[in-house]
């Protein structure tokens, strides 16, 4: 089970008129693998006249006869201010110790961020790579909330696809994106299949590099 979500949760965010704030101010979505749920991802959304401010707990736990086998942890809040991106604090913790502090601030035209790879200076109109604000599949580049670094992106628009969600059908939007790899990774960035109907997320999934698996994270507040 071990890096099985190394890269799964760089989550949601949405600029304040580009699509929709979803109902009750709330993404909420399991976490799934072999029929299992093993988590959970919880976006809030708190909007304040021009200003939005997105708060993602992803909390994953899972046991091997009733031992703890795995963990993944992650907090992390974004600013937006007038459709722009500009400022954010995470922290995620690894299962294998490893911890990162993310933060970042637009200063000028630049936006000054700090992660596993040190302090960087980016443009300010970069995205955070959260997979709700469907504007990252326009982007060639992206912030990696996760660990705090830039990653390239490619992006491809597949047929729409039926898909069934708690005894829903629903008729999707459906793409794949791959990344970059950093040097410091422990794996390849996986390739994401991703669902959106009417520019909100509903469900993406990838394969686990490490043991074939695949891990879905769906929408279950629909």
């Amino acid at each position: 089970m071990k890096k099985i979500l190394i890269i799964l949760f760089c989550f949601f965010s949405a600029p304040l008129m580009c699509f929709p704030i979803p109902k009750d101010n709330e993404a909420s979505f399991d976490v799934i693998r072999k029929n299992k749920i093993i988590g959970s991802v919880i976006t809030t959304f708190n909007k304040n006249n021009d200003e939005l401010i997105l708060r993602t707990i992803v909390d994953i736990k899972v046991k091997v006869l009733f031992i703890p086998a795995y963990k993944f942890f992650q907090d992390t809040t974004e600013t937006w201010i007038n459709d722009e991106f500009i400022k954010i604090k995470g922290y995620t913790d690894f299962e294998d110790e490893r911890e990162y502090y993310i933060t970042g601030n637009d200063i000028g035209d630049n936006f000054v961020a700090s992660g596993m790879d040190g302090d960087l200076v980016l443009s300010n109109k970069i995205l955070p790579l959260n997979y709700w604000n469907k504007k990252i599949l326009e982007s060639e580049e992206v912030f990696d909330t996760q660990k705090g670094i830039v990653r390239k992106i490619s992006v491809k628009k597949l047929d729409n696809e039926i898909i069934k969600i708690n005894e829903k059908k629903i008729e999707t939007e459906k793409y794949t994106l791959e990344a970059s790899k950093n040097p410091k990774d422990l794996g390849p960035f996986p390739k994401y299949t991703l669902w959106y109907k009417n520019d909100e997320l509903i469900k993406f999934e990838f394969i686990n590099w490490k043991d074939n698996k695949k891990v879905s994270t769906i929408r279950n507040d629909l």
